[in-house]
């Protein structure tokens, strides 16, 4: 079914741009991305990994399709999965983890473009807007928003071997219009360095929760507006904020793609059914993930079509019994003038009958006592974080995410001073 899709694209734009590489300013054709990939020679195995950027990513998927064989792209030095799909799985993604153990996810064909037709509806691709492909094209994110608009729906795609400032500059050079995807961490380290490419005609985040404060600061110094896109490896598209100036509230993700139904759990947890969702995970399913729904663990709240995200049901913070979101905090926090980045996280109280203390990590030059009291004037006593700790950076990983598990575990190790 994929590689039918990709004949009809390559051969009705054979002659069109299709690749570019952004540093050499070599590019390819449709027809030569067809060409190259019906010559690919495999060796047949139940799964076959595919990594890399441009050609070198490319030419094996769609090799990999032709012979309906299960692609698996791999970040670099990522280990093979050593299991055998389930009976038609022909892609399996690697999992984020951020709710537990890391785990593959398998999908068949028509999950792929399901997924591929509701991002690109919702975020209005289009052919005369190239994307400038500076993520992951292994990542989920990656694979959706550039490798799939690409390959099926003729979304010709810019690669570029990383999210450098000087890789930025090039692109401005470009004669035409483009469209950005990239995370939070990167949009606010090209906002802080200029180098956002005045040719952005679309910018779209995704991976992470995108702060307020970020979105407007850059919407008020070039005008360009960053679209939040949620997402998730489980289910494709979810949300995505279409509106042409910056979001009043931080929680708001965006409006349902199309195609895409949202509902609450008894928990108020947020459950999505599409033809996006995937089919299992590998090699061990789990209920969450089963007949075309995905049972997140993200607290949430529906309102007219729109997604609005409260935290994480196992993150929650228990004080005396009252439960609060980290995200909560962190959203107040990120409001102050001094705040460049934060994680709030709760941690085993002395006092018993406190339960659990809340710790926050701020990146600042403020202190202790003005941060609690700039929150005092908007949360209630007991959400003010007792234990403050002020690293000089909070990096986040490849996927644009700041690992709160992590920093509490090694707060509790003791490898971060209290």
């Amino acid at each position: 079914m994929l590689y039918e899709l990709w004949q009809k694209v390559a051969s009705s734009q054979r002659h069109k741009m299709a690749l570019m590489d952004l540093v050499t300013g070599r590019s390819w054709t449709f027809g030569e991305i067809l060409a190259a990939g019906e010559s690919k020679a495999l060796q047949i195995a139940p799964i076959v990994p595919v990594s890399g950027c441009g050609m070198d990513f490319l030419v094996p998927l769609l090799a990999s399709w032709k012979n309906q064989l299960t692609a698996c792209p791999l970040e670099p030095g990522q280990a093979q999965p050593d299991f055998t799909p389930p009976p038609g799985a022909m892609h399996l993604k690697s999992s984020s983890a951020t709710g537990g153990s890391a785990n593959w996810i398998a999908f068949e064909m028509n999950q792929l473009a399901a997924d591929a037709g509701q991002i690109v509806n919702a975020m209005g691709l289009h052919p005369d807007q190239p994307n400038l492909g500076v993520i992951s094209l292994s990542h989920s994110y990656g694979f959706s928003n550039l490798v799939l608009p690409l390959l099926l729906h003729g979304i010709p795609l810019v690669a570029a071997p990383a999210p450098l400032p000087e890789i930025l500059r090039l692109a401005a050079r470009l004669p035409f219009p483009i469209c950005l995807p990239a995370v939070p961490a990167l949009w606010r380290t090209w906002h802080d360095a200029h180098v956002i490419p005045p040719n952005t005609s679309l910018a779209i985040s995704a991976g992470a929760p995108l702060p307020l404060r970020l979105e407007c600061d850059v919407f008020e110094r070039s005008g360009l507006k960053i679209h939040n896109f949620l997402g998730s490896s489980e289910c494709g598209g979810i949300a995505y904020d279409s509106s042409p100036t910056p979001r009043s509230d931080a929680s708001l993700a965006g409006s349902t793609l199309p195609g895409v139904s949202a509902s609450l759990d008894a928990s108020g947890c947020l459950a999505i059914s599409s033809a996006a969702v995937g089919m299992t995970y590998c090699p061990s399913p789990q209920p969450h993930l089963k007949n075309g729904c995905f049972q997140t663990s993200d607290l949430a709240v529906l309102k007219d079509g729109q997604v609005f995200l409260k935290g994480r049901i196992g993150d929650q913070i228990n004080v005396a019994g009252r439960k609060v979101s980290p995200d909560a905090i962190e959203s107040m926090l990120r409001e102050h003038p001094q705040v460049a980045d934060c994680l709030v996280f709760g941690a085993p109280s002395r006092d018993s009958r406190r339960t659990e203390d809340i710790v926050a990590l701020v990146v600042t030059s403020a202190s202790d006592l003005s941060l609690a009291a700039f929150l005092s004037e908007k949360l209630p006593s007991w959400q003010i974080p007792r234990i403050w700790l002020f690293p000089s950076s909070m990096p986040a990983n490849a996927r644009g995410k700041t690992s709160r598990t992590l920093y509490r575990r090694l707060f509790l190790e003791n490898r971060l001073p209290a």
